[in-house]
């Protein structure tokens, strides 16, 4: 099993920034990609951003690209840099861990685990 938890969500004004962390615990995987998700309420789960094992491969929703950065400074946690801050944002966020490792998956069915999620709020 691993765990995963997210933290550093909250509310912000639109235009601004939050930084979100994600750190896996447990029975230690090697070559695991990691993904952020979001859900915003009445609406599916989407996918936001993806990271592979060593941190060399990314991809974003367009909706994201050029706001958003996610990053792996160990292979047990990652960030997502958000900047630029839109009401449309406003979601609970949450990360994942696929063990296939590759390719960088943007459905959610690929990813094995999930982390319980924290809530973005942007205000307008």
């Amino acid at each position: 099993q691993v765990q995963l938890v997210e933290s550093g969500g909250g509310l912000r004004q639109a235009g601004g920034s939050l930084r979100l962390s994600c750190a896996a615990s447990g029975r230690t995987f090697r070559g695991y990609a990691m993904g952020w998700f979001r859900q915003a309420p009445g609406k599916e789960r989407e996918f936001v951003a993806a990271i592979s094992w060593s941190g060399g491969n990314t991809c974003y929703a367009d909706s994201v690209k050029g706001r958003f950065t996610i990053s792996r400074d160990t292979k047990n946690t990652v960030y997502l840099q958000m900047n630029s801050l839109k009401p449309e944002d406003t979601a609970v966020y949450y990360c994942a861990a696929d063990l296939r490792g590759n390719p960088l998956a943007v459905v959610p069915g690929y990813y094995d685990y999930w982390g319980q999620g924290t809530q973005v709020t942007v205000s307008s």
